[in-house]
């Protein structure tokens, strides 16, 4: 017996709409010449005619092998996925917890804020984007930050909520906190009878040395 084994290029995609798929194929078909096409769902006569025409290579509702590695890479993207919905979900319940101690002055912001731009709230803040170097967040009320803080913050709230930010500068009711005390993911900081205590939210994973 004799064999012969090749390596090839694979195209898989499926088939929604006739329209959507032929007219996808008129613009890309010559990027497609020497794949083999794996083509999911159901194939009417014009488009298996369409892509005899093109002379392209293609094969129906086949289910294609897929390797140790892109199964572990997928596997690992899964459990990064979870645990990234995990935390979030985590997050949203812990804002949730804090929401009836927020002011109806409350802001809300979801843009980055830039090395050299300064905000003031005179009130709540909820920030849903990264603080970079250089930046100031000033507020009045509470502030909750969810991203990763390297630029200054003063708060003159009851509490605020920060990720761990080693880079940051941070003023809570004119007292500098040791951002080294910051250490798990999610950190929230109180002001309890004019002590500054901090509390973890979401806890720092740890990688052991094998």
């Amino acid at each position: 017996m004799k064999g012969k084994q090749y390596s090839i290029k694979v195209y898989e995609t499926s088939i929604d709409e006739e329209a959507e798929f032929v007219s996808f194929f008129d613009a890309n078909h010559l990027l497609f010449k020497d794949h083999l096409i794996v083509i999911h769902g159901e194939m009417s006569e014009k488009i298996k005619q369409y892509l005899q025409q093109k002379s392209l290579t293609f094969i129906q509702n086949i289910t294609m092998p897929v390797s140790k590695s892109r199964q572990n890479i997928r596997k690992a993207r899964e459990a990064e996925k979870k645990k990234q919905d995990e935390e979030q979900e985590k997050i949203s319940e812990e804002i949730s917890k804090l929401s009836n101690r927020l002011e109806n002055n409350l802001k809300v912001i979801d843009r980055m804020v830039r090395s050299g731009q300064e905000v003031f709230v005179e009130g709540d803040l909820l920030l849903l984007n990264r603080v970079n170097s250089g930046a100031t967040i000033r507020t009045t009320g509470n502030l909750i930050v969810t991203q990763v803080v390297e630029g200054s913050i003063r708060c003159e709230g009851k509490f605020m909520m920060l990720s761990s930010s080693p880079k940051a500068n941070i003023i809570f009711h004119g007292v500098e906190v040791d951002t080294e005390l910051l250490e798990n993911k999610l950190n929230r900081i109180e002001l309890t009878d004019d002590k500054i205590v901090i509390t973890p939210v979401l806890k720092k994973e740890i990688n052991w040395a094998s």
